[in-house]
C-alpha cells in the first residue's frame, strides 16, 4: 500500500506556482487513463487506472492550477514548467521507505502525456515504479 501511495503522491504532488502563461490546455471535460508499471523483487501486475476531471478555463488562468496536490512527507526538489508543460523531481518518505521521483507532463490542447519514473527503497527492498499518463480532452464539463 505505501507504494501505491507514492504513486500516487508522484502524480499529486505538489501545486504549480502561478504560470506567466496560461497552460496549453483546452477547458472541458477531461478523460486521464494512468498506467503504472512495477519492476523489482517482487512480481507485480501492470496497473490501469481511468479517472474523468472538469478542467475550466478560471482553473487554467488561476494561481493554483496543476494535476498535482501536495501530499504530506514529499519534499519538492526542483520544478520547471511552461504553457506547453511541466517537469518535476522529488522525494518521499513514509514507513521506512523512501522514493525518488522524477515525473514530466506535456500540454498539447486538447491531449495532455505525461509519465512519472520513481524508484523506492523500503525494507521488501527496491522497487522501479513507471507511470504512463495520457489525458484526452472528451468534451464539454456536465
Amino acid at each position: 500500500m505505501m507504494l501505491r501511495n507514492m504513486a500516487v503522491a508522484a502524480v499529486l504532488a505538489f501545486p504549480m506556482v502561478a504560470l506567466a502563461e496560461t497552460p496549453n490546455v483546452t477547458p472541458g471535460e477531461w478523460e486521464f487513463v494512468s498506467v503504472t508499471s512495477i519492476s523489482g523483487d517482487m512480481d507485480i501486475p501492470d496497473q490501469t487506472e481511468t479517472e474523468r476531471q472538469c478542467i475550466t478555463q478560471d482553473e487554467l488562468e488561476g494561481a493554483e492550477f496543476g494535476f498535482i496536490e501536495e501530499e504530506e512527507g514529499c519534499e519538492l526538489l526542483n520544478q520547471a514548467m511552461n504553457a506547453d508543460g511541466l517537469s518535476y523531481s522529488m522525494v518521499c518518505r513514509a514507513e521506512g521507505g523512501e522514493a525518488t521521483i522524477d515525473g514530466e507532463m506535456s500540454f498539447m490542447g486538447e491531449q495532455i502525456d505525461g509519465s512519472v519514473d520513481i524508484l523506492t527503497q523500503s525494507p521488501m527492498g527496491e522497487l522501479a515504479m513507471n507511470t504512463s499518463i495520457k489525458g484526452e480532452r472528451v468534451g464539454e464539463c456536465e
